[in-house]
């Protein structure tokens, strides 16, 4: 049966009596509706059967009006993070640079905003580039191939780090993705400062100076053109000779180890062998002087000796004649191996043969030059023999000048 039909009973379908209880008609809910908003606009209510759109009245547009302001101005509002500075453009033109909080700004198209975060470290790398997926590294022969100063060709690789010191220049006079310009200026940077130095000393021992001299050049650069960049560090990753002479390079520096080893040898024997050689001079310096003091010494007291005897003899010639007489002929027969004897004197002598005397004499014969005291007598070698035969004759010669 239809919806709007009575049933049995005057009952609709839904057992409710066909009367003023019934579900509402949909038309009249729409009308109702029309009615609402058309108060509230200030419009009249449609006709029947139909409507159309509400007109809005003077009454309405005050509070869209202030909401849509409200709305506008609000959008004038951001937020700068910490570590970033803020750019304000009016008309595209530069106004100010605005640090970290909460900022606002006249809305577009007036003015607009660039945010640039100047504490973050950027890392460009020159002559090669590194996967970050597989973290392998792959060269790029046009950025790391250089011509050095004795023209030598050298594959070198830099790592550049950089920040933002200027955003307002970097707005303004770069156009060109940053890194793209870093790295165009640092390999311009390094081909100079490579240009002027050998292969040998920038690959051994001119990396850091080669390193500091390309970071201070290239800042120069940077600041030529007033790019906003601030260089970090510059670190040279990678310096060798290219791949096709690398076999022929690694003879030239394995030959050049073994000059540094051969020089640091000839050097260590020389610092071995000359404080010897002047410590051995030093100690032959010495004894010279010890012997010259030992000469000088004894020849003083010699005469020193001889003025007091002559003192004596003038004083007494004849006991010092006679005492100088005894004392040689006391030296003579001290050392002498004859024996004399008085027969006349009615003594009892018991004579005997020093057969132990006369083999050490024999085997004294020859020149010796140490002291022998395996016995209880005195043997003095060869060099004290020329000695006392020297103290003989002087004072035999002392005798005679004497008794004349």
């Amino acid at each position: 049966m239809p919806w709007n039909q009575s049933g049995s009973n005057d009952r609709d379908p839904w057992g409710q009596g066909n009367g003023q209880n019934g579900p509402p008609d949909l038309d009249e809910v729409i009308r109702d509706l029309q009615k609402k908003f058309g108060g509230l606009f200030g419009g009249g209510s449609g006709r029947k059967g139909g409507g159309k759109l509400p007109s809005f009245s003077s009454k309405a547009m005050g509070p869209i009006a202030i909401i849509l302001v409200g709305l506008y101005l609000a959008s004038g509002f951001y937020v700068v993070e910490q570590g970033q500075q803020a750019v304000e453009l009016r008309f595209g033109a530069y106004k100010t640079i605005k640090d970290a909080g909460l900022r606002w700004h006249m809305p577009y198209p007036v003015e607009s905003v660039e945010i640039v975060n100047v504490q973050q470290i950027r890392t460009v790398e020159v002559g090669y580039r590194t996967n970050t997926r597989s973290n392998q590294v792959a060269g790029v022969p046009r950025e790391a191939l250089m011509l050095t100063a004795d023209e030598n060709i050298i594959d070198i690789h830099f790592a550049v780090q950089y920040d933002i010191k200027d955003p307002r220049e970097l707005l303004f006079n770069v156009a060109e993705a940053q890194d793209l310009v870093v790295r165009g200026a640092t390999e311009s940077a390094v081909r100079e400062i490579v240009g002027r130095n050998s292969m040998d000393f920038a690959i051994t021992g001119g990396r850091a100076e080669i390193a500091q001299e390309t970071k201070t050049l290239l800042q120069q650069i940077l600041d030529r053109y007033d790019t906003g960049f601030n260089i970090k560090a510059v670190e040279m990753q990678n310096a060798q000779p290219p791949a096709e002479v690398k076999a022929a390079f690694d003879d030239a520096v394995k030959a050049r180890e073994d000059e540094e080893r051969l020089k640091n040898e000839a050097q260590a024997y020389q610092n071995d062998i000359i404080p010897r050689a002047r410590g051995a001079a030093a100690r032959l310096e010495q004894e010279a002087a010890a012997y010259q003091a030992t000469v000088v010494a004894a020849a003083r007291g010699q005469a020193s000796r001889f003025i007091q005897v002559l003192d004596e003899y003038s004083k007494a010639p004849g006991i010092t004649r006679d005492r100088l007489y005894i004392d040689a002929m006391e030296e003579v027969y001290g050392n002498s191996t004859k024996l004399v004897i008085d027969q006349n004197s009615g003594s009892n002598n018991v004579m005997y043969l020093p057969l132990d005397q006369l083999i050490r004499q024999r085997s004294s014969s020859a020149p010796m030059t140490q002291f022998d005291g395996t016995s209880g007598d005195t043997d003095y070698s060869g060099a004290f023999a020329d000695t006392n035969s020297n103290t003989r004759q002087e004072r035999s010669s002392r005798l005679r000048s004497l008794t004349q």
